[in-house]
C-alpha cells in the first residue's frame, strides 16, 4: 500500500474516531491539512517512540499477557494531542481512543485490500 493512501487512510479513521466517540475531538475550525499533519505525527510517532516504550515496557507487557500494549498506545495517542489540535479528555479517553482508533484502521484497511486499492499482491 502506498505510502499516500495509508496516510489518507489514516487520517480518515482518525477523524470517525473524533466524529463518533467524544473523548477524542480535534479543535473547531480545524482543517483537511491539520487533520492530515496529526495522522503523520501519529504515524511518526508510532514508528519512532512506540518501539521504544514498547521495549522497556516488555517486562510489564509479558506479566499482563500483552494487555499493557493498550496503555502505550493510548500514551502515544495522548503525546499526538498534546502537540496538535486533538484534544483528548483524559488518559482513559486516550486508550479508549487508541482501541477505536485501532479498529477503525482495520476496518479501512481491510475495505481497502478488498476493493483492490492496495495494490497488486
Amino acid at each position: 500500500m502506498g505510502i499516500l493512501l495509508r496516510l489518507l487512510l489514516s487520517a480518515l479513521a482518525l477523524y470517525l474516531v473524533t466524529r463518533f466517540y467524544p473523548g477524542v475531538a480535534f479543535e473547531p475550525g480545524t482543517g483537511l491539512l491539520q487533520i492530515l499533519l496529526t495522522a503523520l505525527l501519529l504515524g511518526l510517532v508510532n514508528a519512532l517512540v512506540r518501539p521504544l516504550l514498547l521495549l522497556l515496557s516488555l517486562p510489564l507487557n509479558v506479566l499482563t499477557l500483552g494487555l499493557f500494549t493498550l496503555v502505550i498506545n493510548g500514551l502515544m495517542l495522548w503525546l499526538v494531542a498534546s502537540l496538535s489540535p486533538l484534544n483528548v479528555a483524559g488518559f482513559g479517553a486516550a486508550v479508549v481512543g487508541a482501541i477505536l482508533l485501532s479498529l477503525v484502521s482495520w476496518v479501512l484497511d481491510g475495505l481497502s485490500g478488498m476493493l483492490g486499492l492496495d495494490g497488486p499482491r
